[in-house]
């Protein structure tokens, strides 16, 4: 008889790793020969050092790209990948990524859905989606339910959602949904990072007794090519970079910030354990009411709000498979 599904603290377990932990130390050890990992959006910024530390530990490694042709020259020279086209914006372009890589046959041990766009301007998608919430959370929400089969075809799949502390922008916006009229293009990425997080709620207590554990990570502030809607003079303002271009001292390096998500999709430290949301290489705390943007929001882990969005992800896009 199959155990209760128990929800896991969103507290901290001390895991030894930090701030400054990269990719390869939180690897150090594990051996992931035989494993697949599909990376969405692996061939840039933080998914590029994902992709490169899980080859380096022994996995093959799938890499979906809404521009192959760039993926294969920023992979080139590293082994065991392999680059298939996807759109996550395209809900067509998702179904005819998933029936290639569930031809295969394979199972999949660990997807990370790092892929993203950041403060685009507004812009519309299929029926008229926002940019953000399409990509981020529908076009992985379609893309894994596709997979599921994959997913708990293996022992103990592992699936990571990169959300970010931009989650504290916005909750959910259940009454508009798409900005209609009241675009903001933060407030958007927001609960888009929100949705990712949510998402990893309610697949984890949807898959833990099929043996597929979920999270969401935090990555850190990092400078990567996600930043491209974004402006000199609007990061000189936001602090990101100095008057001369350079980054936050504060940031983290692209191999720092791929740490998390790799931690999460790897450590047998939580095993057992999903559902939550993870920064530094640890379990984040809840945030505090009126502190600075650390730890994670209620409403971004609240198990109501995420059935209520995979009840609705569901009727967006057509697609229910865990």
């Amino acid at each position: 008889m199959a155990q209760a599904y128990t929800r896991t603290p969103q507290q901290k377990i001390e895991s030894g790793f930090g701030l400054r932990s990269t990719a390869d130390e939180v690897l150090k050890g594990i051996d992931l020969s035989g494993k697949l990992a599909l990376v969405t959006g692996g061939y840039s910024g933080l998914g590029l050092e994902t992709t490169k530390a899980l080859v380096k530990a022994g996995a093959r490694v799938i890499v979906p790209a809404r521009r192959p042709e760039a993926a294969q020259e920023a992979l080139s020279g590293i082994e065991n990948v392999e680059v298939g086209e996807l759109d996550l914006s395209d809900l067509n372009s998702v179904k005819a990524f998933a029936d290639r890589v569930l031809a295969s046959g394979r199972s999949i041990d660990l997807a990370i859905l790092n892929a993203g766009v950041m403060a685009s301007p507004e812009t519309r998608v299929g029926p008229g989606w926002e940019l953000q919430f399409a990509t981020n959370h529908l076009g992985h929400f379609a893309l894994i339910n596709r997979l599921w089969s994959l997913l708990i075809a293996g022992e103990g799949a592992r699936v990571v959602a990169t959300s970010s502390t931009g989650h504290h922008f916005s909750p959910i916006r259940w009454d508009n949904l798409n900005f209609e009229g009241n675009y903001h293009k933060f407030e958007a990425y927001g609960q888009s990072k929100t949705a990712n997080s949510l998402f990893a709620v309610e697949l984890d207590r949807r898959g833990a007794e099929q043996g597929v554990r979920a999270f969401a990570v935090h990555p850190g502030g990092i400078l990567t090519p996600l930043q491209r809607h974004m402006g000199r003079e609007e990061m000189i303002a936001l602090k990101w970079i100095d008057e001369d271009g350079k980054g936050n001292p504060g940031f983290k390096t692209p191999e720092q910030g791929a740490a998390t998500q790799v931690w999460a999709a790897t450590s047998p430290q939580l095993e057992g354990k999903g559902g939550v949301y993870c920064e530094d290489c640890d379990i984040a705390e809840p945030a505090q009411e009126d502190g600075p943007r650390v730890g994670v929001k209620d409403y971004a882990v609240d198990p109501e709000e995420a059935k209520r969005l995979w009840d609705l992800s569901v009727e967006l896009t057509g697609v229910s498979g865990a």
